[in-house]
């Protein structure tokens, strides 16, 4: 039974074994079921997981190569074309490469290069904008995740992924547009630019071209050499480690972290606090990275940033605001014939097409004020500020009127200054270099540059361009030739001209007077003999560009009437063609434009134009002299503080709306003009403005003894205008301007003056003068043949000569004229009969002063003289004066008496008042001025009220 059960126990033991194994292999099974499940679930998701990853990477790929499927190739030389084409500012000089500033422009930048930046702020960039710049090949991949994460999680905190090469690509190839498509093109651009450009050039081009707020002016401005001189004032090369941080970190926010605002003013703490707090982020990373030390990141965190600020910066329009603008207009016009030549287009269409010219001219704007360009002009500091503070402190300009404007937006009322204006400009003869130039007198009033913009009639100083200097080129006079001062009597067009005194006739008289006293009846008829030959002509040689069609043939262009008038500089200009021997060399203020890489894309050359024969030249130089001398310019001669060879013309227009005066020597051309924007008279009655014509005197010798002070040597010359061989003296009868005949020796009528031997001197004999019966009688100054009925008492006997009636009607030519004015002396006696009426004369008036008895013109135009009779008992004729001999006779006391005026044809006026001596004597009344004296240009210096100028207004 025991081994009955051992035995049984075995066969159990062997029973639970199996089971045991069958539980353990089933168990194996379990598990290796499960295993492979498990493996193949794995497998699965494994291979879902790829697949997912494949699909979503094609599906990305295919929406990348989507959103760029439209971006062209860009070649390596058309991205780095693209990557250099940034803006940079243009810069203006004075002459002799003096700085004056930068062109107006919406964006400050200047160009800069690796090694003349400070490491620090290489350092603080990589640091802050690309910690792995020298490692990637344009982006950072896991960057790129984290942006695309941030904007699937519309993460409020935006940490940045753009490399240094992306943000190239976005600044200069692609926009700051927000969206998919423009960060795939800068990514796949990014690698593109990696490959033609090295790690140095993308780095240079990123530190010029990223934007860096505002500078001390105000300026929006990009570029660390830029933004290092405009907020700091001093190179990239010189930043301390604070700047350069500071510097660095802008560009994140480049408007809050900037410290001065739009206006160029400093930002208050709160305002600088922003900009601060992103230095100390700069340093921290530096630290971080390494490229500072702990203690110099204490050191520069702590440094108080705000005192290396530079002062708010005044810009050139500020300081040179009419220059500034009149250099950027002309380098515009530069740029525009430069841009329209590359384009097969002949600049000259840009003169003749204005659609054509305004187009250039759009172009030529972006292109001067973006180019980087260094303008060099002609202008001399020294005596741009030295004009400027005489035009400055000229007290005598006028009156300043004001007028009261409603603003249209605001309806709010607005009061305006109308000061007097001004405009003058020097310019050197030989070169034609603009030396220096007057815009005005306040350009926030008036930003209109009048020296070279304002188109105004230029009066009588147009009488020697036009008149004078072409009649002695024709050949028609020399410089003393007889030239006629006598009214019309036959209207021309319409036109009845007049001397400024409208009563006054000089009659026959030298030409060099006639300019120097700038008669305008001489300029009107000389001119009317050479219009045939279209004289307008060499206006246009002479540069002046608005002529019209009426200019041509209007008489009174002669004395300025042009349709649209001149500029300060053209006026000028014109004159320095009678300084540089005849010929005409234009005007000009830009001497060379230089680009960014130092090439000169424009340099001035001069092209002359011979206007005026040389010999003409000198004898119009030398009548202009007189005009300083003693004619209307003699008030600025004696102002000059120095002596130099001076030759001059002064000008006025109509009711004195302008004055103009142009002098020069042999180096210098001076030119000046004053008056109001909207045109009216400068003439006003009161004691504390002189009259305008000593007003231009006064301001053109101080404008000039201001540009002596500063270059003695070229204003002072003491060259002198040298007298060409060509250039005679010869004489003449100075009544025809033809060789003296014997009547007129006899007479005493010869002249001698300059003429040109190759064109005229005067050898054709004179017929202008004939016997005459030696009788004649003079009414108001002018001597006429007697009529059979004329007093005998009033008759002049004598032998003598005449004008020759021929020569007359010869000498006054198509317009006419009272012959008998042609000569007003008694040694001539007329051949002319004068026309008197069938009335008797006016009476006068007598008054006694002591023994004096004095009378009153009278009013008629036929009085040949007067008889004074005594009425004490009777009539008893007392005296007879002719006209000419006076209006006044010592009387007895103890008599009444009473003057009557007589006629040329014998009838008597009415008695004038009596006068006796025997009682008190009665108040004088004043006798007015009717003799027709010419008053002076030029008034006292006592202030009094100003005389009348003796030109002419021109209509």
């Amino acid at each position: 039974m025991k081994e009955w059960l051992q035995l049984f126990k075995q066969r159990i033991e062997r029973i639970n074994e199996k089971i045991e194994t069958i539980e353990s292999s089933q168990r194996l099974r379990t598990v290796r079921i499960t295993g492979s499940v498990l493996w193949n679930l794995t497998l699965i998701f494994v291979i879902s997981l790829l697949i997912g990853i494949v699909f979503v990477g094609a599906v990305g790929a295919g929406y990348f190569a989507s959103l760029v499927k439209d971006d062209p190739l860009y070649s390596g030389d058309k991205m780095r074309e693209q990557i250099y084409s940034y803006e940079e500012t243009s810069e203006i000089y004075f002459a002799n490469e003096i700085y004056i500033g930068k062109l107006r422009t919406d964006l400050e930048r200047r160009e800069t290069t690796l090694d003349a930046v400070s490491p620090m702020l290489l350092n603080a960039v990589l640091a802050t904008e690309d910690e792995y710049f020298e490692e990637h090949n344009g982006i950072v991949p896991k960057a790129v995740l984290r942006g695309l994460l941030q904007d699937f999680t519309n993460s409020s905190t935006q940490t940045g992924g753009s490399t240094l090469t992306q943000q190239l690509i976005k600044n200069q190839i692609l926009t700051n547009e927000v969206s998919y498509e423009r960060k795939a093109r800068e990514i796949l651009l990014a690698f593109r630019l990696e490959k033609f450009m090295t790690k140095e050039e993308i780095l240079e081009a990123y530190l010029n071209i990223i934007p860096y707020g505002r500078n001390a002016s105000g300026k929006n401005i990009a570029g660390v050499e830029t933004a290092a001189q405009g907020i700091f004032g001093v190179s990239a090369a010189d930043l301390t480690l604070p700047q350069a941080a500071y510097i660095a970190g802008i560009p994140q926010a480049p408007f809050a972290h900037t410290p001065f605002t739009n206006k160029g003013v400093l930002k208050d703490k709160e305002g600088l606090q922003p900009g601060i707090d992103r230095m100390k982020t700069v340093l921290s990373r530096m630290y971080e990275v390494g490229y500072i030390t702990e203690a110099e990141y204490k050191e520069a965190s702590n440094y108080d940033i705000t005192q290396d600020f530079r002062e708010p910066e005044s810009q050139a329009t500020d300081n040179y605001p009419w220059l500034t603008y009149e250099l950027e207009s002309r380098a515009k016009e530069i740029i525009a014939g430069i841009l329209a030549e590359k384009d097969g287009i002949d600049p000259k269409r840009l003169l003749e097409e204005e659609n054509l010219k305004e187009k250039y001219l759009i172009l030529a704007d972006r292109n001067v004020r973006s180019g980087g360009y260094r303008i060099y002009s002609t202008i001399d500091k020294e005596m741009y500020d030295a004009m400027q503070k005489a035009a400055e402190n000229f007290q005598y300009y006028g009156h300043t009127f004001t007028t009261t404007i409603t603003d249209p937006e605001t309806k709010e009322e607005k009061t305006l200054e109308m000061p007097v204006q001004v405009g003058s400009i020097v310019i050197e003869n030989k070169t034609g270099k603009i030396l220096s130039f007057v815009g005005g007198r306040d350009f926030e009033i008036e930003q209109l540059n009048h020296a070279t913009q304002a188109y105004r009639p230029n009066g009588s100083t147009m009488k020697p361009l036009l008149a004078y200097g072409p009649a002695i080129e024709y050949g028609l006079i020399g410089a003393g030739s007889p030239v006629v001062d006598v009214k019309f009597t036959r209207s021309y067009d319409g036109y009845s001209p007049t001397n400024y005194i409208e009563s006054e006739e000089r009659g026959l008289m030298p030409a060099r007077e006639a300019l120097a006293y700038s008669q305008n009846l001489t300029a009107l008829r000389l001119y009317d003999a050479i219009l045939d030959r279209q004289p307008a002509t060499y206006l246009e040689k002479m540069g002046f560009s608005k002529l019209s069609e009426g200019d041509y043939v209007n008489l009174a262009t002669a004395i300025g009437g042009l349709t649209n008038g001149t500029t300060v500089e053209e006026n000028t200009n014109a004159f320095a063609t009678f300084a540089n021997s005849g010929q005409f060399i234009d005007a000009y203020m830009i001497e060379k434009i230089v680009d960014l890489d130092g090439n000169i894309v424009y340099e001035h050359k001069a092209e002359p134009v011979q206007v005026f024969s040389k010999e003409t030249s000198y004898i119009v130089t030398d009548m202009l002299r007189d005009v300083l001398d003693y004619g209307t310019g003699a008030k600025a001669r004696s102002m000059l503080k120095f002596g130099s060879d001076f030759a001059a013309k002064t000008g006025t227009t109509q009711e004195y709306k302008d004055v103009w005066l142009v002098g020069y020597n042999p180096n210098v051309t001076l030119g000046l003009w004053m008056g109001y924007d909207q045109p009216r008279t400068l003439y006003q009655f009161n004691n504390t403005y002189y009259q305008p014509s000593t007003r231009v005197n006064m301001l053109w010798a101080n404008l000039m003894n201001s540009i002596y002070d500063v270059n003695p040597e070229l204003v002072g010359t003491k060259e002198r205008f040298k007298q060409p061989e060509n250039v005679v003296n010869a004489s003449f009868c100075g009544i025809s301007g033809l060789a003296p005949s014997t009547a007129c020796s006899n007479a005493g009528f010869v002249r001698s003056d300059l003429f040109n031997r190759n064109v005229f001197v005067p050898s054709q004999p004179d017929d202008s003068l004939i016997s005459s019966s030696g009788e004649s009688v003079m009414v108001n100054g002018k001597a006429y043949q007697p009529l059979s009925s004329t007093p005998r008492e009033f008759v002049i006997s004598g032998g003598g000569v005449g004008i020759n009636p021929d020569f007359a009607k010869r000498i006054l030519g198509r317009l006419g004229g009272d012959p008998s004015k042609l000569v007003p002396s008694s040694k001539v006696i007329s051949t002319a009969t004068f026309n008197a009426d069938s009335s008797a004369p006016q009476a006068v008036t007598a008054t006694l002063q002591g023994s004096a008895l004095t009378w009153t013109k009278s009013p008629s135009n036929d009085v040949i003289g007067y008889r004074v009779y005594d009425v004490t008992n009777g009539r008893t004729l007392v005296n007879t004066l002719r006209d000419g001999d006076g209006r006044k006779i010592t009387v007895p006391s103890n008599g009444t008496f009473t003057i009557v005026a007589v006629d040329i044809t014998g009838l008597e006026s009415a008695n004038s008042n009596t006068i006796s001596t025997n009682t008190a004597t009665p108040t004088t009344p004043e006798i007015p001025n009717d003799e027709g004296e010419q008053p002076e240009e030029n008034d006292s210096s006592d202030g009094n009220q100003p005389t009348p100028n003796p030109e002419q207004p021109t209509e």
